[in-house]
């Protein structure tokens, strides 16, 4: 037999569940907010702008050509190779005296060109914004000395060295985002919970429930009543045969 489903059965679905979707979407909004708050580390950002020389291009074509490379553009992306390679990472490490890795820097820092300018951005993420802002102007500097010993050029100018803002803001975690994203999630399993319970829920509760279990047709059912009703008919019974009984002795 086809099963279809109305309207009014999903919205009883809901109406039935409702204080465990509630719940579920609250734990979840909760324990987002818990975790941006006092779990997540803040991450702080920072960042400077480079500039590749127009007047010096001829020379880094002519090196990059000669090492292979296409003399388009392609420059540029070499040079955000380049700048993110152990070569430049490790000369950073040694200037600030960090402990870690070229591939842990590697992980706080992206580089980009900025359109089809020569202007490359550089933006380290780190969770002491101090730190950040030395990265980002150590690896640009270190970038700047060691391109010419690498490629024979000189056509790198910083345009705009990163600073510490008097009230840094960190970047992430976005707690409102987060929080965001935890309500419409848990609006989505809570409801698919619902509607699963109710699927797996094989109790027989109605009329088109027996005859889908038994293939039987249903030819009475009997009303429920509830209390109220339940005293409202005997007080209905009891009247009427007090009736009776005054009509007899009358007779």
């Amino acid at each position: 037999m086809e099963e279809t489903i109305s309207l009014r059965e999903l919205y009883e679905t809901l109406k039935k569940r409702i204080i465990m979707i509630i719940t579920i979407t609250v734990l979840a909004v909760a324990t987002s907010g818990v975790v941006s708050y006092f779990v997540l580390t803040p991450m702080y950002q920072s960042s400077t702008q480079i500039l590749v020389s127009q007047q010096a291009a001829g020379a880094a074509s002519a090196a990059l050509q000669q090492a292979g490379f296409d003399v388009d553009s392609k420059y540029i992306q070499t040079y955000n190779v380049i700048m993110k390679s152990p070569y430049i990472l490790d000369q950073v490490i040694d200037e600030l005296d960090l402990n870690r890795t070229h591939g842990q820097l590697n992980g706080q820092l992206n580089v980009s060109q900025e359109g089809q300018s020569q202007v490359v951005t550089i933006r380290v993420e780190d969770a002491n914004p101090a730190m950040a802002v030395n990265l980002a102007n150590a690896t640009a500097a270190v970038f700047q000395r060691e391109i010419a010993n690498l490629l024979r050029v000189d056509n790198v100018v910083i345009l705009a060295p990163a600073e510490l803002s008097s009230n840094p803001t960190p970047v992430s975690p976005n707690p409102s985002l987060n929080m965001a994203i935890a309500f419409v999630v848990g609006l989505m399993a809570a409801v698919g919970l619902a509607f699963l319970l109710e699927y797996l829920d094989q109790s027989v509760r109605t009329e088109q429930d027996i005859e889908q279990l038994l293939e039987i047709p249903v030819l009475a059912t009997i009303a429920h009543m509830d209390e109220n009703e339940t005293q409202v008919s005997k007080g209905l019974t009891k009247l009427g045969s007090d009736d009776h009984a005054k009509k007899k002795s009358v007779g």
